[in-house]
């Protein structure tokens, strides 16, 4: 199914009575013809969600999806540095840094409604930022119960960790010069051969290796061994290393073990330079539990970005599990997959855990036999399903050139 195609239907306003091709579909397959009132059912919930956001959003899904560009913390020409953060159980939040000595309620945040915050810092005399590059910042969130939280902003770009510490710190970046793309976009290949790869363990020495090591050794020899597509594992920042990058604690940053954001733009510019389409793997069925360098209880309570119940937990993977239903949720899902995009020229996505996401049970215990039953019944959680399919197409729809593909255990 094409974008145009959603788009007609989609953006309609009205119910319509079948998704859009389904009659092609039953053609082909007509054992779905069974299935005929739940596919309409989950299209008609994905088309009223991408109604409301074209709708009631400000810009559409076109600027909704784009929000990094307003939250988070930004250096605006005029060296005034501007935050935004959606924090809806803090009483009051704050700024702090090495660019005030750490004093924690100098710069306050004023109420923007629906649960936002917002934060003007003017520049220095001389017009440079008050807030330098690279420079150690964080946030103070005083919960309504009074208690003073420290957290990261949740669409971090740079985050590092000091030897003699576990946690992570959140830096400023803001280079004086961007990084410039040199080649653009592969054509996308009629057949994938794909060469799953973790920048870490991509060296025989006993140690982490880094963006400019896999660039500079690993990438020829994956051209010269014909690969077309690279994913990239681990590459979404995550505390716990020992979790291959599946328990990700900062979703817009770039994995600071192996280098800097700029070393992997240029990873993925040489590999397009070699004809060869990078994939990210990209973890939204769960985050980390992480409190002080994740999204875990951000705002001092359990939910947020979470469900605040049994369905925010997995137990198996003891983390969090995203509410697809959340309007912030979406902008903040959706907005991380044109980042990496739009900032580091990604060619498409491995969407890991798609069966956890799709499923009640997160496929645990489950013996899938490839039945549509399995697929079609009431054990598939429509808001999972609804947000995969709003990706999917935003993708499709901004990117032409854009691959997707899902994990998914009994398809």
């Amino acid at each position: 199914m094409s974008s145009g195609d959603l788009d007609a239907a989609g953006r309609g306003g009205t119910a319509a009575e079948e998704a859009p091709l389904l009659h092609h579909l039953l053609e082909i397959d007509p054992q779905l013809k069974k299935y005929e009132k739940e596919i309409n059912r989950r299209y008609s919930e994905f088309r009223k969600r991408l109604t409301s956001i074209e709708t009631d959003e400000p810009g559409g899904l076109d600027t909704f999806t784009k929000s990094y560009e307003t939250f988070g913390l930004h250096v605006l020409p005029d060296g005034s540095v501007v935050c935004r953060e959606w924090c809806p159980g803090a009483k009051e939040l704050y700024l702090w840094g090495e660019f005030n000595d750490w004093n924690p309620q100098q710069f306050k945040f004023l109420q923007a409604g629906f649960g936002k915050w917002e934060l003007t810092i003017p520049p220095e005399p001389e017009g440079t930022p008050r807030v330098p590059h690279n420079s150690l910042v964080k946030l103070r969130v005083i919960d309504k119960d009074g208690k003073h939280l420290d957290r990261l902003s949740p669409w971090a770009r740079y985050v590092t960790r000091h030897e003699s510490n576990v946690i992570f710190d959140q830096r400023l970046w803001n280079p004086p010069k961007s990084y410039k793309f040199e080649n653009g976009h592969p054509s996308k290949p009629n057949r994938l051969r794909i060469y799953e790869a973790h920048v870490g363990i991509s060296s025989p020495e006993a140690k982490i290796a880094t963006y400019r090591h896999f660039t500079e050794n690993v990438l020829p020899h994956i051209a010269t061994l014909g690969y077309n597509a690279i994913q990239l594992m681990a590459v979404m920042e995550h505390a716990y290393y020992a979790s291959f990058g599946y328990q990700v604690t900062s979703f817009f940053a770039a994995s600071s073990r192996y280098g800097t954001p700029d070393e992997l733009k240029q990873l993925v510019d040489v590999a397009h330079g070699f004809g060869i389409v990078v994939l990210l793997d990209v973890v939204h069925s769960h985050a980390s539990k992480n409190t002080v360098d994740g999204l875990n209880q951000f705002d001092g309570s359990n939910g947020c970005f979470f469900h605040d119940n049994v369905r925010g937990a997995h137990k198996l993977w003891d983390s969090r599990l995203f509410n697809y239903r959340q309007w912030e949720v979406l902008r903040f899902l959706l907005s991380n997959l044109r980042w990496w995009i739009e900032e580091y020229q990604f060619d498409g996505f491995r969407f890991d855990g798609a069966t956890s996401m799709l499923y009640y049970s997160h496929g645990l215990g489950d013996g899938f036999s490839g039945h549509y039953e399995e697929y079609y019944d009431l054990t598939v959680d429509t808001e999972s399903l609804v947000y995969l399919m709003l990706a999917n197409y935003m993708l499709h729809h901004f990117y032409p050139f854009v691959i997707t593909i899902a994990e998914l255990l009994g398809a």
